[in-house]
């Protein structure tokens, strides 16, 4: 016969059942509990190491550049919107610097060798946004920004003047003279040594009576220069052309003439005014002014083969061009190989520091120098359209 429960046996069932539910829902609370507090643990020890791993790699040397340096490219614009075919705007490729030498151990540039022009691919690929890079620039890639309020361009050369006083110029025409003395010739007869010097020194001689105007006037430039030598010794300070000037009203011609000293290497200044409106164009800004920072700082890690931690390697150059869409401007000059010299940004162009959320500035001004490699020559201008350099 079957024992029945009474009813207070059946409360007293559901509450020892009660009871080990709630004992097992804290056992497994517990174990979750521990098995978090493990992964933290874990986690915690985990960044320590990480921590002391970096702390180690800055405490060993530079290995000397025993492998490739890191590339990685890219295009990145300000403003973020796409371009159409019809915008004007400025595109500047980062390319690795090389040694003006066509060969190794080669010192001498060939001007007409073009090796400062343009070498980057004028086409940056997609234009649109899904095409912009996310990361930082290092020895590659294109950036693209509007066209600034300021084009202008601007070529000189190096020009001065130079006097040659003409007693100087009559001794060198002499002095040439007798150097050439053994090809001298004589109608149609080449002369003897002795004979071509003393022909040459006639000739010197012919000249400077000629253009001193006779023995008398000689004889009295002689006077002057004397006289300036004694009131020289006595502290004075006196010219033998200040003489002249006074007692006769004349000077020494000083042949004066200006004569061309070399090119020069032309200078760029731009300014862009950056106000990001949205969380992607304030990263492209970001990564625009960490790009341009980055490539023009001088390199500590050469490549294998090209010196160990005594040396620093040239910065990366720049290659500028104007472009209209997909091709480049019909009118605007163009650039050769560029340094950035000087980069300069204000991060608050409103003079008021005002950020969004993240920490970016409202507004960002920054000015770019660059200075051209390689002047300008004639044989530049070749199959160049538009008004050329």
């Amino acid at each position: 016969m079957a024992m029945g429960l009474g009813s207070a046996d059946t409360i007293f069932i559901k509450e020892l059942n009660e009871k080990n539910k709630n004992a097992n829902k804290k056992s497994n609370s517990t174990k979750v509990i521990e098995k978090k507090s493990n992964e933290r643990i874990e986690v915690k020890s985990t960044v320590t190491e990480s921590k002391k791993k970096i702390e180690e790699n800055k405490k060993k040397p530079p290995t000397g550049g025993t492998g490739r340096r890191k590339v990685k490219g890219g295009v990145l614009r300000y403003p973020y919107e796409a371009l159409t075919a019809n915008t004007d705007y400025l595109q500047i490729d980062i390319v690795e610097y090389k040694p003006v030498g066509q060969k190794p151990g080669d010192l001498i540039s060939n001007p007409s060798s073009g090796n400062r022009r343009l070498t980057s691919s004028a086409a940056v690929g997609s234009t649109r946004p899904r095409g912009l890079s996310k990361s930082a620039l290092i020895n590659a890639g294109s950036i693209l920004l509007p066209i600034p309020n300021s084009v202008q361009d601007g070529n000189s050369v190096d020009v001065g003047s130079s006097k040659l006083g003409n007693a100087a110029a009559v001794a060198a025409s002499t002095v040439r003279d007798v150097m050439d003395a053994p090809d001298m010739e004589k109608d149609g007869k080449k002369l003897s040594y002795f004979d071509a010097v003393s022909q040459s020194l006639t000739t010197g001689m012919d000249k400077f009576q000629q253009g001193i105007g006779g023995g008398g006037k000689a004889a009295d430039l002689l006077k002057k220069q004397l006289t300036t030598q004694a009131v020289g010794l006595a502290g004075g300070n006196i010219t033998v052309d200040q003489l002249l000037a006074r007692e006769n009203g004349e000077v020494f011609n000083p042949n004066m003439e200006l004569l061309f000293n070399g090119p020069t290497l032309r200078g760029f200044k731009f300014s862009w005014k950056m106000m990001p409106r949205n969380s992607k164009e304030a990263e492209q800004c970001k990564l625009i002014i960490r790009a341009f920072k980055e490539n023009m700082a001088p390199k500590t890690k050469a490549a294998a083969g090209q010196g160990g931690t005594w040396f620093l390697k040239s910065p990366n150059v720049f290659e500028l061009r104007y472009r209209t869409g997909n091709s480049d401007h019909p009118f605007l000059h163009k650039f050769k190989q560029c340094f950035l010299t000087d980069i300069s940004v204000n991060y608050t162009a409103e003079a008021s520091h005002m950020t969004y959320g993240d920490g970016t500035p409202v507004s960002m001004q920054m000015d770019l120098s660059f200075k051209e490699l390689e002047p300008i020559y004639d044989v530049d201008y070749e199959d160049i359209e538009g008004v050329g350099y």
